[in-house]
């Protein structure tokens, strides 16, 4: 009966250690994988979504400044016009 159980606590130290190795290796091939990706995504010029996001900010801030700045136009112009007729 002893060499039974010493046997199962060999099989299942076994299988712990191959689960670890398993899982380490799982690891490395992320890591590689997503180096490659990270690698063939910057040779083709993409830009990350943080960058992406940074300037789709700053286009809508210039959006919303340009219609400002337009309506200011828009009323100088039209305060001037009454003016111009006298």
């Amino acid at each position: 009966m002893q060499t039974r159980n010493r046997f199962f606590d060999d099989m299942s130290q076994l299988m712990t250690n191959a689960m670890g190795v398993a899982q380490g290796a799982k690891s490395e091939a992320e890591n590689a994988m997503k180096s490659i990706m990270d690698r063939w995504l910057a040779d083709r010029d993409f830009v990350t979504r943080d960058e992406f996001d940074a300037v789709r900010a700053m286009a809508q801030k210039a959006r919303e400044e340009n219609e400002a700045l337009k309506a200011r136009l828009d009323a100088l112009e039209t305060k001037k016009k009454p003016a111009a007729g006298k």
